[in-house]
């Protein structure tokens, strides 16, 4: 008999080490963990078994489902929003065959366990594309239907990769003799920005928010590569945790849509340097917005919509901004640049 597990893969990431430190607080089941580089040495003990490998490999997964029955796939893999566009053709390859492998991998494992294997895709706003600042003013908090038109190749693949989850879970082989039975069971939340506490921002659109405090907690000077007036929902490292596993714990029947939105905060540029300069006094924070990332933060809504998560799965946040800031992000990130 295969062993049960659920499979994580971009494990190492930001979302990653949340995710697999409350799974292993949480739940029996075995994790299996990939990633590209080598696992973190505090995330070893809790995992069942890591595996240094790209998500484009499907001999890496075939090894895997020979030795355990996969239940569970949260698929965290993905480059990135900015370094996506200095390599578009390659963010395609990876955001979306990479997900096409791991979504054949789920039809396959539900086909033999005669039931549907979930999937958890972390999806982003950056699948909205509204016309500019203006029309982001005047929108003012976006659905989950409005302005899918993106302007990045992470949103395009993020989206697209929505509509494939879409497909495999309702539709997959309609035309067939013996169409699949069962399909795969696949929910995507699409995050705000995401500022965590536990790892170094890694090359978000999104991560001048995190960038400004880490800087000011080390002393560093910033600039800021947005105007002070840009704003965009943000929200806390184990809000978005939480959020994702609540997702997968959710009856299905009570889901009523593949893709939600989730909110928590939505402060401007200069109310996020606010706060850092009442604990960093000192710290050295400009604005020099740069031209090009800001044209994309621009494309992005002020705020979202996510009352269809509040309904169908009792989505709530437990970090206001204050306390996001106040109770997690400046005193544990302060801890991490202390001297000894």
């Amino acid at each position: 008999m295969r062993k049960e597990a659920i499979l994580i893969t971009g494990a190492n990431g930001e979302v990653g080490h949340g995710l697999i430190t409350k799974l292993a607080q949480n739940s029996d089941q075995l994790i299996l963990a990939v990633d590209l580089q080598p696992i973190d040495k505090d995330l070893e003990p809790l995992v069942h078994k890591s595996v240094v490998g790209n998500v484009l490999d499907k001999e890496l997964f075939a090894r895997l489902i020979s030795e355990y029955a996969i239940t569970a796939i949260y698929h965290l893999a993905a480059l990135l929003s900015t370094r996506a566009e200095y390599t578009p053709e390659t963010a395609h390859k990876v955001n979306v065959e990479g997900t096409i492998n791991l979504l054949q991998l789920a039809i396959e494992q539900s086909h033999w366990q005669g039931r549907p294997v979930k999937f958890l895709f972390p999806s982003s706003i950056a699948t909205y594309g509204l016309p500019g600042k203006e029309a982001k003013a005047k929108a003012g908090m976006v659905s989950e239907t409005q302005y899918n038109m993106p302007t990045t190749m992470y949103g395009c693949t993020k989206l697209y990769c929505e509509m494939l989850g879409r497909y495999y879970n309702r539709h997959y082989r309609q035309l067939a003799a013996d169409p699949e039975q069962h399909g795969v069971d696949f929910r995507c939340i699409r995050f705000p920005g995401l500022i965590s506490a536990a790892t170094v921002p890694s090359g978000g659109t999104s991560d001048f928010a995190p960038e400004m405090l880490h800087a000011a907690a080390q002393n560093i000077p910033y600039s800021c590569f947005v105007r002070p007036d840009t704003r965009i929902p943000f929200m806390a490292m184990p809000d978005a945790v939480t959020a994702l596993l609540k997702l997968a714990a959710a009856p299905k029947e009570n889901l009523s849509q593949i893709a939600y939105n989730i909110g928590a905060f939505a402060p401007s540029a200069s109310e996020i340097h606010e706060i850092i300069q009442k604990t960093y006094p000192e710290a050295e924070i400009t604005f020099e917005p740069d031209a090009k990332r800001q044209q994309i933060v621009d494309t992005w809504p002020e705020d979202v919509d996510d009352s269809a998560a509040r309904k169908d799965w009792g989505w709530e946040p437990n970090y206001d901004m204050n306390k996001a800031f106040y109770e997690y992000l400046i005193p544990t990130i302060a801890e991490r640049y202390q001297t000894p």
